[in-house]
C-alpha cells in the first residue's frame, strides 16, 4: 500500500515539474485502479446476474403441464396449459384457474428426472 502511495506521489510531482516521460506513469496510476474496479464489478455483480438470468430463462422454457409453480406474488399452483407468454395455473382445492405471465413465475417446485441426472 505504501509503495502505491509513493508511486502516486512521485507521479504527481513529475507532472508538476513538466517532465513528459512521467506523464504516462501518472495516467497509468490513475487508470489501473479504475480497471481493477471494473474487473471486480464484472466478477462480483454482472457475471452472477447473467448466470441467474440464464437459469431462470431455462426454467421458464422447460415448464410443463402438471408442474407445481410459485408466482412472484406468492401464488402456488399447478400448471394446466403453457403458451408462448402466459401460463394457466390451478390453485387451491376449489380448482380456481388463473392465467399469469410466464415472466411472473418465480420457481418451479417439480423435480424432473432429466435435471436430477445433471
Amino acid at each position: 500500500m505504501t509503495e502505491l502511495l509513493t508511486l502516486l506521489s512521485s507521479g504527481q510531482t513529475a507532472t508538476t515539474t513538466g517532465q513528459g516521460g512521467n506523464d504516462i506513469v501518472s495516467i497509468l496510476t490513475m487508470l489501473i485502479p479504475l480497471a481493477l474496479m471494473v474487473v471486480i464489478f464484472y466478477f462480483l455483480i454482472i457475471r452472477p446476474e447473467k448466470k441467474r438470468g440464464k437459469k431462470m430463462q431455462e426454467m421458464l422454457n422447460n415448464l410443463e403441464v402438471a408442474d407445481e409453480v410459485v408466482t412472484t406474488g406468492g401464488i402456488v399452483g399447478r400448471v394446466l396449459r403453457v403458451t408462448d407468454d402466459t401460463v394457466l395455473i390451478e390453485t387451491g382445492s376449489d380448482r380456481t384457474k388463473i392465467r399469469v405471465l410466464k415472466s411472473s413465475i418465480a420457481e418451479n417446485r417439480t423435480v424432473h428426472d432429466d435435471t436430477e441426472s445433471k
